[in-house]
C-alpha cells in the first residue's frame, strides 16, 4: 500500500489514510510518500511496517544509532532535531485542545536540550541468557547493545564494564551517580532549565506547597523565596533525603498527596502549588482539594500531555491557564516534558 504521511501521532508513529482507514506507520515524517505493509488491522485503523520511502522529507537524516529501528527506545532519530522540536510542540498543543477541550492554549517556545545525544545520566539495561541490552521494538525480544548514543560517555563506560563482568540475568541501572532509591530527572541540563522556568514564573512570598516533591528538587531550590515550604511525597527514601537537607522553614510529609494536600492547603495562606505527578497525573481527590482551597497559582510539571490535558480541563474551572512550555527532556524519543502555569481567576 502507498500512503502520504500527514501527521505524527503522540508516541511517534506517522499517520496516513487509505480509503477512509487511518494507518499508523513508525519512522516516517509528515509530507513523505511511503510504501507500507499492513501488519494489524482493526475496524477504524491499521498499523503498518515501513517498506520504503518514495519521497523523503527534507527533515530526514541518518540516525546516529546502529540499533535505531530495532531498539524500542528511540522514535525520532530519523528526524532532524529542529523538526523534532516543532513536532513535539505541535503535539502538546493539539493534545491540550483535543483532550482538554481548551479553546486557547498559550504556548511558549519549546526548550531544547543542549545535547540531542549523550544526555542521559542513567539507563536501565537487561541481561538474559548472555544478552545485555534493551528490549527490541516488539517489546519481547532482547537486543544486544554495546553502546547507547543517547547516554553519556560515563554511563556507556559503565555499560562496557557490566558487559565485561558477565552479570547474572536481571535488570541493572547504570548511572553517573550512585543510585539513591528515588526518581531524578535523566537530563541534567533540561532539568536545570525546568527549575529556572519554575523559579522565573512562581510568585514569591507566602507559602509553597510542593506536591509529589520527591527529594525536594523544587522546594529546596525555591525555599528562600517563601516564608514556609511544605513538601508531600510517598517515597520514603526521597522524604528522608529531603528532610536531611531541609532548612528551618521547610517540612516534609511522607504519604499520599491526596491524603495530605487538603489539610495542608487549609493551613497555608497566599499559596503557590507545584505539582509534579507521575505519568498518570493527579487523582480526583487531589484536584478536588485544589479546587476547594483555590491557591493563588499552580505550576504543573507533566511528562504526559494526555493526562495533563485531562487535569487542566478540570483545574481551569477555577484557574486561568497562563502559559504552556514544552521542554525536550528526552531528545530522539517521543517523550516530552511540559510546564503549565495557572493562576486563580
Amino acid at each position: 500500500m502507498q500512503l502520504t504521511v500527514h501527521d505524527i501521532a503522540f508516541g511517534g508513529k506517522g499517520v496516513g489514510r487509505s480509503e477512509g482507514l487511518v494507518v499508523f506507520v513508525p519512522y516516517t515524517i509528515p509530507g513523505e510518500s511511503i510504501t507500507v505493509e499492513i501488519t494489524r488491522k482493526k475496524k477504524n485503523y491499521a498499523e503498518a511496517e515501513l517498506i520504503s520511502v518514495e519521497t523523503p522529507s527534507p527533515d530526514r537524516v541518518t540516525p546516529e544509532c546502529p540499533y535505531f529501528g530495532r531498539c524500542g527506545g528511540c522514535a525520532y532519530q530519523h528526524i532532524a532535531y529542529p523538526a523534532q522540536l516543532a513536532l513535539k510542540s505541535a503535539q502538546v498543543e493539539q493534545t491540550l485542545r483535543r483532550v482538554g477541550k481548551l479553546a486557547e492554549v498559550p504556548m511558549r517556545p519549546i526548550v531544547p536540550s543542549p545535547k540531542p545525544y549523550g544526555y542521559r545520566n542513567r539507563i536501565r539495561v537487561h541481561v538474559a541468557e548472555g544478552v545485555t541490552g534493551f528490549y527490541a521494538a516488539d517489546g519481547v525480544s532482547l537486543l544486544d547493545v554495546t553502546r547507547c548514543p543517547i547516554a553519556s560517555d560515563e554511563v556507556n563506560e559503565r555499560l562496557t564494564g557490566l558487559r565485561a563482568r558477565r552479570m547474572p540475568d536481571g535488570d541493572y541501572t547504570l548511572s553517573e551517580a550512585r543510585k539513591k532509591g528515588f526518581f531524578e530527572q535523566t537530563n541534567n541540563a533540561v532539568a536545570q532549565a525546568l527549575l529556572d522556568l519554575v523559579a522565573e514564573r512562581i510568585t514569591p512570598g507566602g507559602s509553597l506547597v510542593d506536591a509529589y516533591c520527591g527529594a525536594g528538587f523544587f522546594a529546596q531550590h525555591l525555599r528562600e523565596r517563601f516564608e514556609q515550604v511544605v513538601g508531600i511525597e510517598e517515597n520514603e527514601f526521597a522524604i528522608a533525603h529531603a528532610r536531611s537537607h531541609a532548612g528551618p522553614n521547610e517540612r516534609y510529609l511522607a504519604g499520599d498527596v491526596g491524603q495530605f494536600l487538603g489539610e495542608v492547603l487549609a493551613e497555608t495562606g497566599d499559596t503557590s502549588v507545584v505539582l509534579d505527578p507521575p505519568a498518570a497525573g493527579i487523582t480526583a481527590r487531589v484536584s478536588d482539594a485544589i479546587l476547594a482551597a483555590a491557591p493563588r497559582e499552580i505550576l504543573y510539571v507533566s511528562c504526559n500531555p494526555g493526562t495533563l490535558a485531562r487535569d487542566l480541563s478540570t483545574l481551569c474551572r477555577t484557574f486561568r491557564l497562563e502559559s504552556v512550555t514544552p521542554l525536550d527532556m528526552f531528545p530522539q524519543t517521543a517523550e516530552i516534558e511540559v510546564l503549565a502555569h495557572l493562576k486563580k481567576k
